[in-house]
């Protein structure tokens, strides 16, 4: 049987992670980043930015993301799993190539990343294998020699990041008041993408109707849906919702808007909600300004009582979750036998992102897949 410490053939785990202002002057420099290429005018920009400026110019994503670090260091370590654990990100300090760059320096020839985005699509899986090919290439035109680079499956339904969201909306519900409660729905919310982006997410063979992105949501919705009745014994109603829509308003994206659906919620005569963000992986800027701001004060507006369930953050079953992704990745690739872990009914997701899986409008190299150039 193989050592359940052993991650060979793995030396380090890449925590790849967005990226946030964490101050005043980054906001417009970090949201450019954000843009490049895409032609938003400044002035949108500084509209954006007040979501920021609101909250002191800080992004709570990379406090975040320290955080999460830290806890994936204790438990590495406090389960004799010698695996070194980095930090880079997409949009700003530290920067995504800046942090490989030390990684090659440091001696890490085969590394593992954790994307800190469970779900399949193009903005949440593929750009991300994206900006690590253009690292990788950023390092091979200085000479460095390069590591492979793996990602972590999906996991989205894996128990250690469902667990403590179903405690989060069992606690929400029972904050509600007591003559509202009993008939509390709960809103599963995650960030809204185009409609060609969410048809196109995950294989090729999943492409159609909302394409992995909504059927891996679906998934965990009325998987944490069922443990909630189970726990309360009263079953609630829910719907999956979307939150943080942006770009030019004649493109379709999914739909309803969580203020929308308060609306409609209150109209039907619905007495309270629960909104429970599963798209995000912690409270960072769009569970803060979308939900803790916006929704809520449209929930205030109606008389609709309402409670934010806590998103995963750095709890210790999240960090225990990833140890064994990354012992379960190491034994695959060692050619050992694994039962991955899942639940709900979808099943653990590929190792392997297939060519043609959640694509770009304009097709660029996409590391660790199976048509990457880095392989």
């Amino acid at each position: 049987m193989p050592d359940p410490r052993d991650a060979s053939p793995y030396d380090a785990l890449l925590l790849l992670s967005f990226g946030g202002p964490e101050g005043p002057d980054d906001v417009i420099p970090f949201l450019e980043n954000v843009t490049r290429g895409r032609g938003i005018p400044r002035e949108r920009l500084k509209e954006v930015g007040e979501h920021y400026f609101g909250f002191g110019g800080v992004s709570p994503i990379n406090a975040q993301n320290r955080a999460l670090l830290d806890a994936l260091r204790k438990d590495f370590a406090d389960h004799g799993l010698d695996l070194p654990v980095y930090w880079g990100n997409r949009n700003w300090a530290p920067y995504l190539t800046d942090t490989l760059r030390e990684m090659a320096a440091d001696g890490r020839r085969r590394i593992l990343v954790l994307a800190t985005s469970a779900y399949a699509s193009y903005s949440g899986c593929r750009q991300y294998r994206e900006n690590l090919a253009d690292a990788l290439a950023a390092l091979e035109a200085e000479g460095t020699e390069l590591p492979r680079i793996d990602k972590l499956r999906h996991y989205f339904n894996h128990p250690g990041f469902l667990e403590p969201m179903i405690d989060g909306v069992v606690a929400s519900l029972a904050d509600l008041p007591e003559g509202v409660r009993a008939g509390a729905h709960i809103a599963f919310s995650t960030h809204s993408i185009p409609l060609s982006a969410a048809d196109t997410s995950g294989p090729v063979e999943s492409h159609g109707d909302g394409g992995a992105y909504v059927t891996q949501h679906l998934d965990v919705a009325r998987t944490i849906a069922e443990a909630v009745r189970e726990r309360t014994g009263r079953d609630h109603p829910w719907q999956l919702v979307y939150q943080s829509r942006s770009g030019a308003p004649h493109i379709p994206w999914l739909e309803p808007d969580i203020c929308d659906h308060l609306e409609e919620r209150h109209a039907a005569g619905v007495p309270a909600v629960v909104i429970a963000p599963i798209g995000f992986v912690s409270d960072h800027m769009e569970v803060l300004y979308d939900l803790d701001t916006e929704a809520r004060a449209k929930a205030e507006e109606l008389g609709l009582p309402m409670r934010r369930s806590a998103t995963v953050g750095d709890d210790p079953r999240f960090a225990a979750a990833i140890r064994d992704l990354v012992l379960e990745r190491a034994a695959v690739e060692r050619g050992a036998e694994v039962r991955p872990c899942a639940l709900g009914t979808l099943g653990p997701s590929h190792h392997l992102c297939p060519a043609g899986c959640c694509p770009a409008r304009t097709p660029r190299p996409a590391a660790a897949g199976a048509d990457s150039p880095y392989a």
